[in-house]
């Protein structure tokens, strides 16, 4: 088998396969080649699973939607000597997870570390959706003081660093900024920071990991923030910060730290989506001032400037070179 690229995310899904086949394919060719978990559907469920893993050095971060069933980890399954841990976290609540004699039954976005050194058993009794964060023991014992103890302890869903690491782990759905192997790196590294605060890290290494994980997961938070509302006029620095629950100056130290300021990251993703929709025939019937406004700007004079320092030309300009282009390539 050829080995895994960690710029590659590997997927499984059920949804294409013919329903003779779904159960064989989950069971054999998922479960114990792949996950190295023994999955048992509940019987007259119609079974769906689907997996998308990025794998990464010493990180496995895998997005799992499945329908009800029990996934074990079993006595000839311990045999490929994997000692990793998994900090797994569920959308939805009623999920029982046991091992090491403890069993916990989870909680909506709350947060349950694994063993995959032990015995254990996971039911879901709906359909699920769930993030799995699957790391070395080693490296993060080096930074978790008892590690051993986190097992099987509930991880409430208002713990400050599991709300980052969940939005943190959604950078790795944009595989266009992953592509060098030293982003990839500082990816790992910031999850391994952040899981350890979410755990409890050693002073030493949540001073780092404050220093470090944390900043890079605060500006991605930030950053998704402005991206989500990015034509809304009061979008400010200020109310920024307090939903964040930071200071303003701290929120311009992140972006200085990544070589811009807020209103300079503002203003490029409001410019971006003027240039798309400028660009883009199902808005050819939108004025550009229509077009200004719904980008986010409230000031159309400040629109024209700023578009024409960014592109070389103005809005005008650009509409009319992508709608000569289309003509052209319906006349050929």
């Amino acid at each position: 088998m050829a080995a895994l690229r960690d710029d590659i995310p590997v997927l499984f899904s059920t949804d294409e396969l013919p329903e003779r086949d779904r159960l064989a394919a989950t069971r054999e060719v998922h479960g114990r080649l792949t996950a190295r978990l023994d999955i048992e559907p509940v019987p007259g469920v119609p079974l769906h699973y689907r997996v998308i893993a990025q794998m990464l050095p010493g990180l496995v971060v895998a997005s799992v939607s499945r329908s009800s069933m029990i996934v074990r980890r079993t006595h000839d399954l311990l045999t490929d000597g994997n000692d990793d841990v998994a900090l797994m976290m569920s959308s939805s609540a009623g999920h029982m997870v046991s091992q090491l004699g403890r069993e916990v039954v989870t909680g909506a976005r709350e947060a349950t570390l694994f063993s995959a050194a032990d015995l254990g058993s996971a039911r879901a009794v709906s359909v699920q959706h769930c993030l799995n964060i699957a790391l070395r023991r080693r490296v993060l014992a080096s930074m978790v003081l008892g590690l051993e103890d986190r097992f099987m302890r509930p991880i409430p869903s208002e713990n400050e660093a599991l709300q980052l690491l969940t939005s943190y782990a959604s950078l790795l759905k944009d595989q266009q900024k992953l592509k060098t192997a030293e982003l990839r790196q500082a990816v790992v590294t910031h999850v391994y920071d952040l899981v350890a605060l979410v755990l409890g890290a050693t002073r030493d290494a949540a001073e780092i990991a404050n220093g470090r994980g944390v900043r890079a997961a605060r500006l991605h938070a930030i950053k998704t923030e402005i991206l989500n509302g990015v034509d809304r006029y009061d979008l400010s620095l200020a109310g920024l910060a307090a939903r964040q629950g930071v200071t303003p100056r701290y929120v311009q130290m992140l972006f200085e730290s990544d070589g811009t300021t807020f209103s300079q990251f503002l203003l490029d993703q409001r410019l971006k989506r003027a240039h798309r929709m400028l660009s883009d025939p199902r808005f050819a019937e939108r004025t550009i001032t229509a077009i200004a406004y719904e980008a986010g700007f409230g000031d159309l004079s400040h629109f024209n400037r700023a578009f024409r320092r960014r592109y070389g030309e103005t809005p005008s300009d650009a509409r009319g070179r992508a709608t000569l282009g289309l003509a052209n390539r319906l006349e050929e």
